[in-house]
């Protein structure tokens, strides 16, 4: 999902205010966020069956208690702040709470565990690392235009993936945002020759840093590669160019061979509890998720039009062409719709980038006009998969996210995940999840077994085979590359043999290859998001992967 992600603007609006002048504190500002776990939140739920049940979140200090429903036996729902809340699910056995925590625009999955006193715990990674690679923290205050300023704060550990930032004002000496993404609150106070800035959730303090004048314009990152997890070097030159950067950007590689892990190697700071940001990768998961309601024959045909499944509002879009958009051609990319996100000239009016900046996401792409009759010209655009989500919104018998996690997640035991929501907070099918490799690898395994996991059929053969057809080409890319069910296809050519994959693929580099020729899957994710090598894992797997498998792999 494009949001602005790696730096946050702010507009402060600094207009007949009291307190300090913002304009003397245009200047980079630095400091050390006090403890590196201080992100990594504990929930504790104590005497859940009670009606004194209470929700306790914690670092290394309280940060607060709040109360919790019990509905029905089962259900556990509890108001945390204003944008921030969490709904779970007993499960049978008692023992776990399944649920979430929606947090600005973000559903984070957690599993919390029964102890021995009765309490329930588990851990909320609000910035997605277990802990911070570097504790240094930037802020750029600048002057925008007339009274308005804007301010870059900026994490030295990138491996956060960057927050969504609004709602800023000043007030005397004060300055206030808001974090859309994480649902953060931060609050400034502006002092002689620093910043006091809290970061908060709601009103409750998660930590406070000091921030003084910074010598230099900024720095980030403040961490560097390290080993590579053991002495015996497989794919050793692989490993060297990515640690000195000639393969810039790569975070993980992992490869599994007739259902086994054979090679695991995690790069600059990255590690196997890390869920890192798949960007569109998470379309074919979409995917998956439209094939299981077809299996429990939540609906009856891809081929039934989209207004089947549209709330009332926006039955008014619905004319001879657009009453042809089906779940079929939003699945391959072939709506015919004006949205179209990269690869042509001119600005697509159904493009990502222009309806997330509506308040009326469906609205924006619906208004688009038709280009081409669906289901006969395929342009890669991220509006397909999004009214794919708004359908399956409206037919699945729980909460979306909640259907995801009982019918693909838990049966293949992917707890650590992260789902990005549009702005009802409504699962954004478009692409943004975030997972860990070994969990990208899980799924990636599924598809080439046929839809069956551990001896278990979890997403029918059929879907997974109508998934693998190539349907058509899309149009807008440099490749022209085949297309099946919000998965693409490549081909790659190793000692004169040309090879098959097909692969989720996420902008900044987020790869799952399924090669079934080869009985292989590939797992790689990256982070060149602004330097044109989104593409760079292709060449990783064509070059340094496929060329070993014939002669094995040894497990390390």
């Amino acid at each position: 999902m494009r949001l602005q992600s790696t730096i946050i603007l702010i507009v402060l609006w600094a207009g007949s205010l009291f307190g300090q002048d913002v304009a003397s504190y245009t200047a980079g500002w630095e400091g050390t966020i006090p403890n590196p776990k201080t992100f990594g939140l504990t929930l504790e739920i104590q005497g859940l069956e009670t009606s004194s049940a209470k929700l306790k979140i914690f670092n290394d200090k309280e940060i607060m208690t709040v109360p919790i429903q019990w509905v029905n036996g089962k259900k556990v729902e509890s108001h945390v702040s204003e944008r921030t809340s969490f709904k779970g699910m007993l499960s049978k056995d008692g023992t776990e709470i399944n649920g979430f925590m929606k947090s600005g625009m973000l559903l984070y999955h957690i599993t919390l565990t029964k102890s021995k006193d009765k309490t329930f715990e588990g851990t909320w990674n609000i910035l997605m690392v277990d802990e911070l690679m570097s504790s240094f923290f930037y802020l750029s205050v600048e002057n925008g235009s007339g009274d308005d300023y804007e301010a870059y704060p900026i994490l030295g550990d990138d491996r956060f993936t960057g927050t969504w930032c609004g709602n800023f004002r000043k007030q005397n000496d004060s300055i206030f945002f808001s974090d859309f993404k994480t649902g953060m609150e931060f609050k400034g106070k502006l002092l002689p020759e620093k910043i006091a800035l809290g970061m908060y959730l709601g009103n409750n303090l998660i930590t406070q840093i000091d921030l003084k004048k910074s010598q230099s314009r900024w720095k980030i990152g403040g961490f560097t590669s390290k080993d590579i997890m053991d002495s015996q070097l497989q794919l050793a030159e692989m490993e060297s160019m990515i640690l000195s950067d000639s393969l810039e950007g790569t975070h993980s590689v992992l490869v599994s061979k007739s259902g086994k892990l054979i090679y695991e190697r995690y790069f600059h700071g990255y590690n196997a509890n890390i869920s890192h940001d798949m960007r569109s990768a998470s379309k074919s998961i979409s995917s998956s998720i439209v094939g299981l309601a077809k299996d429990y024959k939540l609906f009856k045909s891809v081929d039934q039009s989209i207004f089947e499944f549209l709330p009332e509002e926006y039955q008014d879009y619905k004319d001879g062409s657009k009453s042809k958009i089906d779940l079929k051609s939003l699945l391959t990319m072939s709506s015919g719709l004006d949205a179209i996100d990269f690869g042509i000239e001119r600005n697509s009016l159904g493009s990502e980038d222009n309806y997330q900046q509506s308040s009326d996401w469906v609205g924006t792409i619906l208004a688009a006009p038709i280009i081409n009759p669906p289901n006969t010209h395929a342009f890669y655009g991220s509006a397909n998969p999004y009214l794919l989500g708004v359908a399956l919104d409206s037919i699945v018998p729980s909460p979306l996210e909640f259907y995801m996690d009982q019918n693909l997640f838990q049966p293949l035991g992917i707890t650590n995940y992260i789902i990005q929501t549009d702005l009802t907070g409504r699962p954004y099918f478009g692409g943004g999840m975030y997972m860990t490799p070994r969990d990208m690898m899980k799924f990636g395994q599924l598809y080439l077994n046929l839809g069956q996991w551990k001896g278990k059929q979890i997403i029918s053969k059929e879907w997974v085979e109508q998934t693998f057809t190539n349907y058509r080409q899309l149009e807008n890319t440099n490749q022209k590359n085949g297309y099946g069910y919000l998965w693409w296809f490549g081909q790659y050519k190793v000692g004169g043999k040309i090879i098959n994959s097909v692969e989720a693929r996420g902008a900044g580099g987020q790869y799952i290859f399924v090669i079934p020729e080869e009985d292989l899957v590939v797992v790689i994710t990256s982070g060149n998001y602004r330097n044109g090598k989104t593409q760079q894992p292709e060449k990783i797997l064509e070059n340094y992967i496929l060329p070993y498998i014939p002669n094995g792999i040894k497990l390390h």
